[in-house]
């Protein structure tokens, strides 16, 4: 199966964040062409002491399979206006774990922002927090206001002009150029520009990023370099797609949670270390996840043949 015919799966919890993501899913599901996998997942506490409302002896199975049930079948019908195929199950373990598991035969999985609050939002807990990476897809993590219509409107007015495009984080790593590889076929697919970042420190603060004296001007003008030769290999593979790179100041969470703003989608690699200083993105998906204004997507790495004739960036 082409990886565009895959489905997109989906969790929810019943929060607020879950019916955001569930919305956004669905609108990418219409777009794509894609099935879309309305799954909840949860488990039973299995001992004393819980900190449910009820406690163990009091916890109903039955009871909790309806609920779910319902929750699933709510949000069956919120996007069924949606010319788009839905399925749903409810799983019975732990969340993390089923999402992972789901994601091996999926496009695109979705999840809320911190998806707590929820009917069962405590048994999901930090699945937003985890499941990234460890996932075998992309993972879309969606805030709660981008769900809903309100993006081309508010978000705008709270945040500045918006920029109809998708940045991608680069820090020289292969698993950055992968990620650059599918946020530039995002890109061609949505019609819009796409922008490279790498996000570098300068002199000025920068004691806390490098334990030891640095010629900043001689690391900027290698990141920089280097930042130009990948985005020249990723125009040769997407001729037709404009592509720019930019060379920001500062921490690279703070650099594309401020895109995530402002474009319509933001694209990190998942463990990107050993990059251009060996820090550039680090931990930086997890930052950009829990931060993030708009929509982001983590790409694990993948096989590809086009990362066969990357540029040789000394890393």
């Amino acid at each position: 199966m082409n990886a565009r015919e895959a489905e997109i799966v989906v969790g929810v919890d019943g929060s607020e964040q879950s019916l955001a993501a569930l919305h956004w899913a669905a609108r990418e599901a219409h777009r794509r062409g894609a099935p879309l996998h309305v799954v909840t997942a949860y488990s039973v506490p299995m001992v004393g002491g819980s900190t449910f409302d009820v406690g163990y002896a009091a916890f109903d199975d039955a009871a909790m399979n309806r609920a779910v049930q319902e929750l699933v079948d709510d949000a069956r019908r919120r996007v069924a206006e949606l010319d788009v195929d839905v399925r749903s199950t409810v799983e019975a373990g732990d969340p993390s774990g089923v999402l992972v598991e789901l994601s091996r035969d999926a496009q695109l999985l979705v999840l809320g922002s911190r998806g707590r609050g929820g009917l069962i939002g405590r048994l999901l807990g930090s699945v937003s927090t985890a499941v990234p990476a460890h996932a075998h897809c992309p993972v879309g993590i969606i805030p709660l206001q981008w769900g809903t219509e309100y993006r081309l409107h508010e978000n705008v007015s709270r945040h500045g002009a918006f920029v109809d495009g998708v940045t991608v984080g680069s820090d020289g790593s292969e698993r950055a150029s992968a990620a650059m590889l599918w946020a530039a076929e995002e890109a061609e697919q949505l019609g819009v520009p796409l922008t490279v970042v790498c996000a570098a420190p300068s002199e000025s603060g920068s004691s806390v990023w490098l334990p030891s004296p640095v010629d900043f001007d001689d690391l900027r003008g290698q990141v920089q370099n280097a930042l130009a030769a990948s985005v020249e290999w990723l125009r040769g593979h997407f001729p037709d797609l404009d592509v720019t790179g930019v060379l920001a100041d500062g921490s690279p969470i703070h650099v594309l949670v401020e895109r995530s703003a402002q474009n319509q989608l933001v694209v990190t690699g998942t463990r990107g270390r050993g990059g251009f200083t060996g820090m550039l993105l680090g931990s930086t998906s997890q930052g950009v996840l829990h931060n993030c204004v708009g929509p982001a997507m983590i790409v694990p790495c993948f096989e590809d043949p086009r990362l066969e004739d990357r540029p040789d960036l000394g890393i």
